[in-house]
């Protein structure tokens, strides 16, 4: 695979820094039932990095110690540690809002038959890939039979409760671009989603999150053989909007490797940038539980781009609309 870091890091983007610390976002490992082109972390089912006990009790032990509202579990397929469900009702355990990126295909894999039923029951927010309501777009990203097993767990989660009025379950969609372009409008792509997804499959959910492709790892690696990479990258910078510098992720949020390491951001931790503070090449979650990070300035390449260009994007959606 091409390493896009190289090209990174050398930026004109501004400086930004952190802060107050309210999301945790950890990673549980790079395993994963599908491989899809978009995915920034390469993840596969042949990969073998999980989070263990030890590292996921470093975990509680920070948010015990921080005031974290928010723990966002992201893979690979988080649900495949065996950990999971320990931790997720751990933080629940802890009043802690925790947010389940789940690619959805899980939810139908043998042995996972109760996953769903287990996410509704610890009242789990449900962030969910679908890079787009047409079966062909979908499978040209994620792989051929992904769209109708998607379909099917969107079902699940809809017959208990997820996406319905009124019932504290809260399911997201997840919109990736196909291709070396900015997502659309937010708003009007969820209201074409909604559409479509009820009148074809009565499917019904809260919010769809867009968020731009990152020129990194295996979506770099392509940029780079198909020698679109300086392309990609200006047209993130043409798009530069200051505005959106308020309110990227990585001024609240901390990213952590299934390692326990500690990173500005979820695509920092991929491209191996350490935290600035710590002046040392790793830092883990353990060595920061009596460390203030508010005010600490925020590592930047120039994939920091991909975040302010047009509405901006964040593990939360559109900045602007």
């Amino acid at each position: 695979m091409l390493d896009t870091r190289p090209l990174l890091e050398e930026t004109d983007f501004p400086r930004i820094f952190r802060g107050k610390l309210s999301i945790l976002q950890v990673n549980l490992g790079y395993l994963c039932n599908l491989s899809c082109v978009h995915c920034h972390v390469n993840a596969g089912p042949k990969r073998t990095e999980l989070m263990s006990r030890e590292t996921i009790d470093q975990v509680l032990a920070f948010i015990d110690k921080k005031d974290i509202k928010v723990l966002d579990l992201t893979g690979g397929a988080p649900e495949m540690n065996p950990e999971f469900r320990y931790l997720v009702t751990e933080a629940r355990k802890r009043n802690v809002e925790v947010i389940d990126r789940c690619n959805l295909t899980i939810l139908n894999e043998p042995g996972y038959e109760d996953l769903a039923q287990f996410l509704a029951d610890q009242q789990v927010i449900v962030t969910a890939s679908l890079p787009c309501y047409s079966e062909q777009n979908v499978e040209q990203q994620r792989g051929k039979g992904v769209f109708a097993e998607s379909i099917q767990a969107l079902q699940k989660l809809n017959s208990l409760g997820y996406g319905q009025e009124d019932s504290g379950l809260q399911l997201n969609l997840v919109y990736n671009p196909g291709g070396p372009f900015l997502p659309p409008s937010q708003a009007m792509l969820q209201a074409d989603y909604q559409r479509e997804l009820s009148d074809a499959y009565g499917i019904v959910f809260n919010e769809l999150l867009t968020i731009t492709n990152m020129p990194i790892s295996r979506f770099g690696s392509i940029l780079i053989s198909k020698g679109q990479f300086e392309d990609y990258m200006q047209l993130l910078k043409d798009n530069f909007s200051e505005q959106n510098l308020a309110g990227v992720m990585c001024r609240s949020l901390i990213s952590i490797d299934w390692q326990g390491r500690v990173f500005d951001c979820d695509f920092n931790q991929m491209l191996h940038m350490p935290l600035i503070a710590s002046d040392r090449p790793e830092t883990y979650l353990s060595e920061l539980l009596d460390t203030d990070l508010e005010g600490d300035e925020i590592v930047i390449g120039e994939h920091c781009y991909g975040c302010t260009a047009g509405q901006g994007s964040s593990c939360g959606g559109a900045l602007a609309e």
